[in-house]
Formats: C-alpha cells, sequence, structure tokens
C-alpha cells in the first residue's frame, strides 16, 4: 500500500482514523433508543419500560458479543469481521422502521443492532491498540474511546432534530446509511496487521515480534481466556467497576437523560443538546485520561473518575434543571464519563498480558454492558412505578463511589498472567 510506505509507523494513525469513525458510528447507533423513547411512546403507546426492554437488550448484547468479537478478529481478521457487523448495523436499522410491535424493537434495535455494535465496541479499540501499537497505548487509547463522545456530540442532537422534524424512521435510516458508508473505508485502509504492508507496530524497534494467529477457535480462545481470568481476584475487582460504569453511564444517563428532561419540561433538542456538551466534556476527559494513565496510577484515577461520577449522579435530580445547574452537571459528569477505559484497559494488560489481555478486556466490557442493560431497564421500570427517575440516579450516584473504593484494592501484579 502506497500510502503505509510512504507514512512508515505512523500509518497505525490512519488506521486509527478508520476505526474511530467506526466506533463513532457504533455510538450513534446505540445513542437512537434514548432519543426514541419519547417518539415510540408517542407514535405507538408502549410504555417506557418496554421501549427500556429493547434498549436494555441492545446494550447487554452489545457488551457479551465483545470478547468472542475480539476472538474472531484475532483468528479471521479485523477487515472481515468488521464489514460483517457494519452490513448487519444497517440492516438493523433499516428493519427499526417497519417495527409495529414492542418485540419486533427488541429484535431489530436490540438483539440486531447491540450483535453488531458489539463488534464495534471499545474491545475493537483495544484490540486494534494492541495491535498496531507498541508505545503510546494510553493515548491511542484514550483517542479511540473518545469515539463515544464525538458519536454522542454529533449523533444524539442531529438525530433528536430529525425526529422532531422528520418523523422517528428518518433517525434509523440515517444510521443505516452511515454503518454502509463505512463499509469502503474499512476495506481501504485498515490492513489486518502492520506486517501485511511491510511494517512494524508504532514505536516499536526491529526486535518487536507480533503474537501469531491462534490455533484454536474463536469460541475457544475467548471461554479459555475467560476461564483463566475468573481465578484470578484482579479480574472480579476489575469486573466489579466496570460493571457500576455501565450502570451509570449509557445504561442511565445515554438512555434516559433525554426522557428524565422531557419530564422537568425540557424539550427533546434542548435535552439532546445537553448530551452534546457532556459529549464535548467527555472529549477532552477521555482523551486526557489517556495521557494521563501513561503516566501516573490508574488505580488513583478510577478513584477519582467513579468518586466525581457517583456525586454528579446524585447531585442531578436535586438540581432544579435551569441552564446554569444542568451545565454544571454536563461538565462534571462529561469530563469523567468514559475517562475510566484507558486505566482499566492498562491494567487489564498488566494483569493478563499483550495477547490475552485484550480478550479479557472483552469479558469485563461485557460486565459493564451487563450494568448498563440493567440500569436501562432499573430506571424505565422505576419511572413507570413511581412516576419519576429520583431513586434511579441517588441508587446509581451511591454505586459509582462504591466502585471508587474497590479501585483501589486492584493489584494486577499479583494476577497470574494468562498464556
Amino acid at each position: 500500500m502506497l500510502l503505509a510506505r510512504r507514512l512508515g509507523q505512523n500509518y497505525a494513525f490512519v488506521v486509527v482514523a478508520a476505526i474511530f469513525a467506526t466506533l463513532l458510528v457504533s455510538a450513534g447507533s446505540r445513542g437512537a433508543p434514548g432519543v426514541l423513547i419519547l417518539p415510540l411512546e408517542e407514535a405507538f403507546g408502549w410504555s417506557r419500560a418496554a421501549i427500556s426492554f429493547a434498549a436494555a437488550v441492545g446494550i447487554f448484547l452489545y457488551g457479551l458479543v465483545g470478547p468472542f468479537a475480539v476472538a474472531l478478529m484475532d483468528r479471521f481478521g479485523i477487515r472481515r469481521t468488521l464489514i460483517g457487523a457494519l452490513i448487519l448495523l444497517s440492516a438493523a436499522m433499516a428493519a427499526t422502521s417497519l417495527v409495529r410491535e414492542a418485540w419486533q424493537l427488541a429484535l431489530t434495535i436490540g438483539a440486531m443492532a447491540g450483535l453488531a455494535s458489539g463488534c464495534m465496541a471499545v474491545t475493537l479499540g483495544a484490540f486494534v491498540v494492541n495491535r498496531w501499537f507498541a508505545a503510546h497505548r494510553g493515548l491511542a487509547m484514550g483517542v479511540l474511546t473518545s469515539a463515544t463522545a464525538t458519536g454522542t456530540l454529533i449523533f444524539v442532537p442531529g438525530m433528536a432534530a430529525l425526529s422532531q422534524n422528520f418523523g422517528w424512521q428518518s433517525v434509523v435510516f440515517a444510521v443505516a446509511l452511515a454503518a454502509a458508508a463505512l463499509i469502503p473505508l474499512i476495506y481501504v485502509f485498515v490492513p489486518e496487521r502492520p506486517v501485511s504492508v511491510g511494517l512494524r507496530r508504532y514505536g516499536a524497534d526491529e526486535a518487536d515480534v507480533e503474537p501469531q494467529r491462534p490455533a484454536e477457535g474463536p469460541l475457544q480462545t475467548a471461554i479459555g481466556a475467560l476461564m483463566r481470568a475468573v481465578k484470578t481476584r484482579v479480574f472480579w475487582y476489575l469486573f466489579a467497576t466496570f460493571f457500576i460504569c455501565g450502570f451509570t453511564t449509557n445504561g442511565l444517563v445515554g438512555t434516559h437523560l433525554i426522557a428524565l428532561c422531557g419530564d422537568n419540561g425540557i424539550p427533546e433538542v434542548q435535552a439532546a443538546g445537553l448530551l452534546a456538551m457532556m459529549g464535548v466534556f467527555d472529549l477532552i476527559g477521555t482523551t486526557l485520561s489517556g495521557w494521563l494513565t501513561d503516566r501516573y496510577d490508574p488505580r488513583k484515577l478510577l478513584f477519582v473518575y467513579y468518586g466525581f461520577r457517583g456525586l454528579s449522579l446524585i447531585y442531578l435530580p436535586f438540581s432544579d434543571f435551569s441552564f446554569y445547574q444542568l451545565s454544571i452537571f454536563a461538565v462534571f459528569y462529561g469530563l469523567d464519563w468514559i475517562a475510566t477505559v484507558p486505566p482499566t484497559l492498562r491494567l487489564t494488560n498488566e494483569a493478563f498480558g499483550d495477547r490475552s489481555g485484550p480478550i479479557v478486556f472483552g469479558w469485563i466490557v461485557a460486565g459493564h454492558q451487563l450494568g448498563a442493560a440493567s440500569a436501562a431497564f432499573f430506571a424505565g421500570t422505576m419511572r413507570s412505578v413511581q412516576g419519576d427517575y429520583l431513586m434511579a440516579f441517588v441508587i446509581a450516584g451511591a454505586t459509582g463511589i462504591a466502585a471508587a473504593v474497590i479501585a483501589l484494592f486492584i493489584r494486577p501484579q499479583r494476577a497470574a498472567v494468562a498464556a
């Protein structure tokens, strides 16, 4: 490839740019249910709990697929896996425009989109960083993780405006087209590995040796890594904190913030603008977190991130939902929305090694999405039963503070490194 030869090891950043775009569209697809809650309630009369269930299915599968997707990429290649996932995502979002029953929504934007976007989750970023970077991994992971924030920044306000002006079907068509447009980008600009284009990993010297393709199948690889990991204490600490991470982010705020604002008289587009504002600060916070992770103790970073997040969530339902107080929440919550990812990945790699680390991280992300799915359904049910989101946010905030304490007990050097 001419461009790869011209750029040398810097071609790794071209790959990062292509994967960034993929993660951005994946984030847009996961943000769609939050935008669609109120329009679908109005169009079909479905309960918020029923719509939240569809969102929860998608969130859970998004996480569950992660470790298997990493194993598939390791065995069959990044390009094939991503192109297949993009085709499925585009089909799922287009099919959502045809739904007439709540179970159909759970099948399309829930199961199908969840399976597809799970191949384009944060585990994809971890896999690409380990394959293409020998140095500055924290920064590269911070940039890729920030794609979720940027996806929120770009897609959610746009989807809210589309829904308001052209109907809810326009939202799913927009995401379907965006996913389809990525297919040629991945095919052209994402080689399977640096050696495929005559390169070494970024920052690697001539002695650097890439891990060989596994002899076992993807299922054996993913399950084997899990079986080794669950025997270690560090895995359960990381799993618990990331479960809470999901419970306090996309499952709760990502899914229900627009509906919460609607309960307090704030229009959809304005509420989506609040998510966009959080996206701006998350972009800053997550990129900065990657830089900090390369330099400081990741456990202390997690303590700060989870602590601030917990306090922010407890604060929100007691605010007066004025522009000033919502802005305070957006800044403090936004700065660490996904800032937890780079330090968590570093701790995972330290505990389980470069080869097994991304797959084990995939299982930890599955815990994240289990937490997110629980929060999506729990908050929707609490709203249906109690008539507001007060206790849902207070409970989530308390779990964030608990995660801050748990993070200090993580000792990755004590884990048995997986082969």
